[in-house]
């Protein structure tokens, strides 16, 4: 059949890459001049399938409010008058207990798994090169209050299988020596020696470079503005070519919805409600003047909620959260505070690693839900599929969500406890209608 895939990011491209294994025709629609130019551009670089926490537990609604004035808090929620924004916040809350902390953890963590099991096996098909490192990654705390919480949180993973080692500070220290000068700042840690790292930026461009060779058509540079109905299922796609103008619909058997957060705005005409919403996030990416001075194990700094990721000769920071809206400025005040807090936490754990002269700094809107599950699965509407709301986990969960919703898509269900859209418990979604393009 053939596949209309709108999204050229780590879900959008590894989704038409299983497609194409499963011998479907695919074209893929972007407005950037190549892949992952946008959310999947320069993130935090982790493959986190053992720290795939959710942002909401029962802890979250009083750190919110505590962080609610602070420029550089690790989450800030910016009130608008956007009903969208507000919908998300009450059905947040609704997940910050226990109960919805444990089964949105289950959901997760086997979602990682499975993605992790096909990232591998994908990289060793395919021998594709993006700075991978499988060194684990090591959250580090800076109080034993934070400690204290760590070893709890890390209690429930193992409660779900993950491996995940509480260390002394002595410990973490022989895990990351470059932690040297700030150890004695550190209470503890946690590590997962199976979690990796690696730029994803760079593997999404050579995997599409791969579909293009396997018969792939790459529609870069044109403008998603609708999708038509008839009877019930999408019939046209509608696009503008930036160049030139021009409007161009095109007819597919099925199409894929994989635009992060402008999923949500895209598809809600259609009467197709995703509860996805834009968390502005940052990131830094700095050369490094002296090499064995920075660290080389992906880490994960607890009190500031950021991730350092090793890629060759540079070193990414990224973290925090804005729920703004669909703002992508790096030039606003808070902009500055909170780019500026990630070069300057970095050069207190490392001093003198990093150039700070030479900052690349980027921002990117993650796609998140309350539950921070995505939607993977058929919608409402018979051809039409969803494959969004990834938020931070779009990398840790990109092989496995492409994987997985080829399958749906072939009529076959994938081996993993996950609640896949359209699918009722228990029973497997049929396999999908074709009709003529």
């Amino acid at each position: 059949m053939k596949v209309i895939v709108l999204g050229a990011g780590i879900i959008g491209v590894s989704t038409a890459w299983y497609l194409l294994e499963a011998g479907h025709e695919v074209v893929v629609v972007d407005r950037q001049r190549d892949a992952a130019l946008e959310t999947s551009f320069a993130n935090g670089a982790q493959i986190s399938v053992s720290f795939c926490e959710p942002w909401a537990n029962a802890e979250a609604p009083f750190k919110v409010a505590k962080w609610l004035l602070r420029d550089d808090s690790p989450l800030l929620f910016r009130p608008k008058l956007d009903p969208q924004q507000w919908r998300w916040g009450l059905s947040f809350l609704t997940q910050c207990t226990d109960a919805a902390f444990e089964r949105n953890v289950a959901q997760l963590v086997a979602l990682g798994r499975y993605s992790h099991e096909s990232l591998k096996a994908l990289v060793a098909q395919t021998g594709i090169e993006y700075d991978r490192l499988e060194r684990g990654i090591l959250h580090f705390f800076s109080t034993p209050a934070d400690f204290e919480a760590g070893a709890q949180g890390a209690e429930i993973m193992r409660r779900h299988g993950v491996d995940r080692r509480v260390l002394s500070r002595e410990e973490v220290l022989k895990v990351e020596p470059a932690l040297a000068a700030f150890g004695p700042n550190i209470a503890g840690g946690t590590y997962t020696p199976s979690d990796e790292s690696g730029d994803s930026q760079r593997f999404t461009a050579q995997l599409a470079a791969r579909c293009v060779q396997r018969g792939a058509t790459f529609l870069y540079e044109h403008d998603v503005l609708g999708l038509d109905t008839e009877g019930g299922r999408v019939s046209r796609v509608h696009l503008r070519e930036q160049a030139s103008g021009r409007r161009v619909a095109l007819a597919a058997d099925q199409v894929v919805a994989a635009l992060g957060s402008y999923t949500a705005p895209l598809l809600r005409p259609l009467g197709v409600h995703l509860n996805i919403y834009p968390a502005k996030g940052y990131s830094a990416t700095l050369r490094l003047k002296h090499p064995k001075r920075a660290s080389t194990v992906s880490l994960l700094d607890d009190s500031r909620k950021i991730a350092i990721s090793r890629l060759g000769d540079t070193v990414r920071i990224a973290g925090t959260a804005e729920l703004a809206g669909f703002d992508t400025r790096l030039d606003t005040p808070t902009a500055r505070v909170r780019c500026q807090a990630l070069v300057q936490r970095y050069d207190e754990l490392f001093p003198g690693a990093a150039d700070l002269s030479d900052t690349n700094f980027w921002t990117g809107l993650r796609p998140s839900t309350p539950t921070n599950i995505p939607y993977i699965g058929r919608s409402r509407i018979p051809n039409l599929w969803l494959n969004a709301g990834h938020g931070t986990l779009g990398w840790t969960h990109g092989a496995g969500s492409g994987r997985a919703l080829a399958e749906l898509m072939s009529g076959r269900r994938p081996e993993l406890a996950f609640g896949f859209c359209g699918e009722l418990p228990g029973r497997p979604m049929a396999a999908p209608r074709t009709v003529a393009a």
